[in-house]
């Protein structure tokens, strides 16, 4: 749970098109650059690379595929607030599996 408090903290914020999710929200949060290179969790726990619906079995295949050429690009990860920490770090483990050290994890910007 810390571990998902510091992601949700220290995460970078970009806008995206495509599927629609509730982001966590967080107070403090920074603008990331655009990228294709992302993982979407809908609260119905299904998963897309770019807008491309796959399933938990297939992401390590997906993420090979659309992982760029240049290494210090991180993947977006846009997870509904409503998905168990569970499924995000199956989603993680997924992308480190091919070779993905660097992620982002968007949130809403909140004020408490």
């Amino acid at each position: 749970m810390l571990l998902l408090i510091f992601f949700l903290l220290s995460s970078q914020f970009v806008m995206q098109t495509g599927v629609k999710v509730k982001l966590p929200g967080a107070q403090n949060n920074e603008q990331a650059q655009p990228s294709n290179f992302s993982v979407t969790i809908t609260d119905q726990n299904k998963i897309y690379v770019g807008v491309e619906e796959t399933s938990l079995s297939s992401l390590s295949a997906k993420l090979a595929q659309a992982k760029p050429s240049n290494p210090n690009e991180s993947l977006i990860i846009r997870s509904d607030k409503s998905v168990k920490i569970d499924m995000i770090i199956k989603v993680l483990d997924a992308a480190k599996g091919v070779g993905v050290d660097k992620f982002t994890i968007l949130t809403e910007k909140v004020s408490y």
